[in-house]
């Protein structure tokens, strides 16, 4: 396994892997490694000859007082893990390397972010489409991987990537949970035990927000009302949104008809969990 620091390096050794008639895969990540990205970078490995996993914490996605400077970071447990895992090369770039002047160009997916996560942190979309699109820029990849617990993430980057023709497929992998229920993060190990005790109530929500339109419940007012009492229900849980959402473009509905995203943003101590189950009442 190799480690670039450079935009030159990466596309030499990706170029390498090209002549050979390699197929690539990317894993985007911005570090503090654990199951779900591990998750991918299998997914990567099988479908494809060449796994470029890059390791970036991405300033532009982050607005003022949000946790840039204290994001975890964990270069050498990830380097093992990435190793462990049969990856091929890691793009670790410093930030001059990303943004070596002002940047004055931006990606952003009208309407999509302005939903669920986008509604409470303007510009954070601006910044992942327009430094996942600089990796995509970067690496050329195949096939590109991101998880399902970003939903909204990936399906803006579905959106962008097909909307400007980018010739990258990208590849949704399902929410990697622990025993219990609770969607891997690496915000978690922000939590202490209590609270991370308290984050299973957004699991248990979204569970109950399924049984309902299960057992028929098609208001989404009605579900999201059960579902905020269920996370209320915690000392130290604040709600930043419950949303159910239509698959497509991410817009609120009022009533159940087809399949829907249903996601939940949950302020637990000190960390900003989020985590969503896709439903469709037609099975």
């Amino acid at each position: 396994m190799k480690v670039a620091e450079s935009i030159t390096e990466v596309r030499r050794e990706v170029g390498l892997a090209r002549e050979t008639g390699k197929t690539v895969g990317l894993v985007p990540t911005m570090g503090a490694l654990h199951e779900g990205h591990y998750s991918l970078m299998r997914a990567a490995r099988q479908e494809c000859d060449y796994v470029v996993v890059s390791i970036f914490v991405n300033p532009t996605q982050f607005a003022p007082g949000e946790d840039l400077a204290a994001y975890p970071r964990t270069f050498e447990a990830d380097k093992t893990g990435c190793e462990n895992e049969g990856v091929d090369l890691i793009f670790a770039p410093a930030v001059n390397e990303m943004y070596p002047r002002e940047n004055l160009t931006w990606i952003d997916v009208d309407k999509m972010g302005t939903y669920l996560c986008g509604a409470a942190r303007p510009g954070h979309f601006r910044g992942v489409c327009t430094v996942v699109a600089k990796l995509f820029n970067i690496v050329a990849p195949d096939i590109a991987y991101f998880g399902q617990k970003d939903a909204q993430q990936v399906a803006i980057i579905e959106r962008m990537a097909a909307d400007l023709n980018m010739p990258v497929e990208v590849r949704r992998c399902p929410t990697v949970r622990e025993a219990d229920g609770l969607a891997l993060s690496s915000r978690n190990r922000y939590l202490n035990s209590e609270q991370r005790r308290q984050g299973l109530s957004l699991a248990r929500a979204l569970h109950a927000a399924e049984q309902m339109i299960g057992a028929g419940e098609r208001n989404a007012g009605v579900i999201i009302s059960a579902m905020k009492e269920i996370v209320e229900a915690e000392p130290e849980a604040a709600v930043d949104y419950i949303s159910i959402v239509d698959s497509d473009l991410l817009r609120p509905v009022e009533i159940v008809a087809g399949k829907v995203l249903i996601a939940l943003a949950v302020k637990i101590g000190p960390a900003r969990l989020i985590d969503n189950i896709l439903v469709d009442p037609a099975g």
